[in-house]
């Protein structure tokens, strides 16, 4: 009821005549008064009313205002303390308060956990609006750590409480790849009775389909808070199929045919992850200590050491994450010949590695993450006999005097990621110092001194990033001396210069005449160390070493589309051991040029279906012909990559 606005009245004072009350009148008159006198009621209820909202008003514009000029614990800037920016005002005419708590009914049940709110969201018809499927990626999914496990769902798991999480990942990765390479011929026979050259048809063709399945059951908060408890086990499971036009290319018996279709199922992954201490619960600080087959990535760009192995690793961070450390023991597994995948039924290695690195965020300079590495590889090997799934000897490598080897080798380094102003730096530095018990040139121990330096610098302007590139890996220039200068790395795995994308890193170069079963580089490796193999052979410090000089681009044409290109030059570093092993006077360092591209389609904008098609050419130089020098060969060597992959 609105206020009604009181006139005053002016009585004047006068005799009155006395008369007799009409009971009507007086009737009336009383409901007036109590008419009136309710109207003054509400009125002044009105007024209380408004008063008492004023006052809460003023009330909650004071609150409002405390809150503003506080700072709140925690959230300064580390080191930095200055007064608060100019307070904004923000007009909202019309607005409206949330309702107060004690406005909602009491009746209401609450939900479990803040994962299960979207259930609770219907349409007007009562019909949930997110509808969850097992095989949905994009909605909310169990299966995927998206929510908490219902433990009286599972009563045989032991598990009690709301923060356990069960996630499922699956993979199909599909390479088709056609190249050229050059493959040499065979001793005893070959595949062309009129072929007599050093080497053969060029070209050869791989099919792999690649299976990896995954599960992780974790404690914790998926959200924000790292995990306390991680129970992880991944299998993968390999179909490839390889057809080359020689004989002994793929067999040692040169009674097997030229093709070969193989399989293996591989344990990638199987560890226990126990997160037991946290220096701050604020910001999450942590020591973890994780046990058995696990991946571990020793620098920002998988130089060193980039592998899944049985090991026992101690990590965490302090300082707001901006220090991190890691320390882990490594026994390293002995691998699948064709499929690279870790054998968990043959017995490890005698091959150990250990490693301790510390990360540093804004150190030397502010946006630079710095990282120095301590790493030791020890291994026994020198008794051990390992032929290969394919019959090749693998350890001892077929060598000079054709002995077992064996080593211990320290590995001092400083890696370094972030950013110069506008300029992205991504680099390494390592320093190798050990000893190798037998020189297989000298039949003698020799001291191990070699080097290894990686810089990428790259600039972003809209969508395109400009990349430069340069890496070097010292060579040996006297093999039949004390010292063994060629640098080698313990498992490389590098994503640098263009990446499997580029010829080199890609494919494997066979060191024909001057080893038996032995390669100039590995594949995905972009050294050059005279191995067998990259999975089951031995570091060797006894090798040529590599320039390298690289250019490339990546063009993000949209958010599903991108395109890349790189070009490289590479020189061996020194050819002195190649001329020891093939007993020639002179090769020349040049190995000539690198040239690939590569278009990645992303059709849903993210990582579950990725198209990626690439094409890389070798132009040879003189130093790579001298090497593999073939009669009616033009001396240039391609590869065509196209991969699918499918994630869950």
């Amino acid at each position: 009821m609105s206020a009604v606005p009181l006139i005053p009245l002016v009585v004047l004072a006068q005799p009155v005549q006395a008369e007799e009350p009409d009971p009507v009148a007086t009737a009336a008159g009383e409901v007036g008064d109590e008419v009136g006198e309710t109207q003054d009621a509400e009125v002044e209820a009105d007024r209380n009313q408004s008063i008492d909202r004023e006052g809460l008003n003023v009330r909650a514009r004071e609150e409002a205002e405390d809150l503003d000029n506080q700072i709140l614990e925690g959230r300064e800037r580390p080191g930095f303390n200055s007064p608060l920016p100019e307070r904004i005002e923000q007009e909202n005419p019309g607005a409206v308060r949330a309702p107060p708590p004690q406005a909602f009914s009491p009746d209401q049940v609450p939900i479990p956990d803040r994962w299960r709110l979207i259930d609770n969201v219907t349409d007007i018809d009562g019909t949930p609006v997110v509808r969850h499927s097992i095989l949905d990626p994009y909605n909310q999914n169990t299966y995927k750590g998206d929510r908490p496990i219902n433990p009286d769902k599972v009563p045989w798991l032991p598990i009690t409480g709301d923060d356990w999480f069960f996630v499922v990942n699956a993979i199909s990765d599909t390479v088709v790849e056609p190249r050229t390479f050059p493959i040499p011929v065979g001793i005893q026979t070959t595949e062309d009775p009129d072929r007599l050259d050093v080497f053969g048809n060029d070209f050869s063709t791989v099919l792999s389909q690649t299976f990896i399945l995954g599960a992780a059951l974790l404690k914790g908060s998926t959200a924000y808070k790292p995990p306390s408890v991680e129970y992880r086990l991944t299998f993968a499971y390999n179909v490839n199929y390889v057809d080359v036009p020689e004989r002994r290319v793929l067999f040692v018996e040169p009674s097997r045919d030229s093709e070969r279709l193989d399989q293996f199922l591989g344990v990638q992954e199987a560890f226990v992850d126990y997160h037991f201490t946290q220096f701050d619960r604020d910001r999450f600080d942590f020591i973890s200590i994780r046990a058995g087959i696990q991946p571990f990535q020793a620098d920002f760009r998988g130089f060193l050491f980039n592998d899944q192995q049985l090991g026992v690793r101690l990590f965490g961070n302090r300082d707001n994450n901006r220090f991190q450390f890691n320390l882990g023991a490594f026994w390293r597994l002995e691998k699948d010949t064709n499929s690279g995948l870790n054998s968990v039924v043959q017995s490890p290695r005698d091959d150990f590695v250990f490693i301790a690195n510390v990360y540093r965020q804004d150190f030397l300079i502010p946006a630079l993450t710095s990282q120095f590495t301590l790493a030791y590889n020890r291994n026994r090997e020198a008794d051990d006999v390992e032929i290969d799934d394919n019959g090749f000897p693998v350890r001892p490598a077929l060598l000079g005097d054709l002995r077992g080897r064996e080593y211990d080798v320290f590995y001092l380094g400083y890696n370094v990621d972030g950013r110069i102003g506008r300029i992205n730096v991504t680099g390494s530095a390592y320093w190798a110092l050990g000893e190798d018990r037998n020189n297989f040139f000298t039949s003698e121990p020799a001291d191990i001194d070699a080097q290894f330096a990686a810089v990428e610098l790259s600039y972003d302007r809209d969508w395109i990033r400009f990349r430069l590139s340069g890496l070097y890996q010292s060579g040996d220039s006297d093999p039949y001396d004390d010292e063994e200068n060629g640098f080698d790395a313990i498992f490389e795995n590098p994503i640098f210069a263009g990446a499997d994308t580029s010829y080199w890193i890609r494919q494997t170069i066979p060191f024909a005449g001057g080893g038996r079963a032995i390669n100039v580089n590995s594949r995905n490796g972009i050294l050059n160390n005279l191995r067998p193999s990259k999975e089951q052979g031995q570091s060797n410090f006894n090798n040529p070493g590599l320039w390298l000089i690289g250019v490339g681009a990546d063009f993000d044409l949209t958010p599903e589309v991108r395109v890349s290109a790189n070009a490289n030059h590479l020189w061996f570093e020194d050819t002195a051991t190649l001329e020891d092993l093939r007993i020639e006077g002179s090769i020349p360092s040049d190995i000539g040029y690198d040239v690939s591209a590569s278009a990645i389609w992303r059709p849903k904008a993210n990582q579950n279906i990725v198209f990626r098609l690439s094409g890389a050419a070798l132009l040879s130089g003189a130093g790579f012909e001298n090497l593999f020098d073939n009669l009616g060969s033009e001396g240039n060597y391609y590869s065509i990559l196209a991969n699918v992959t499918l994630t869950y």
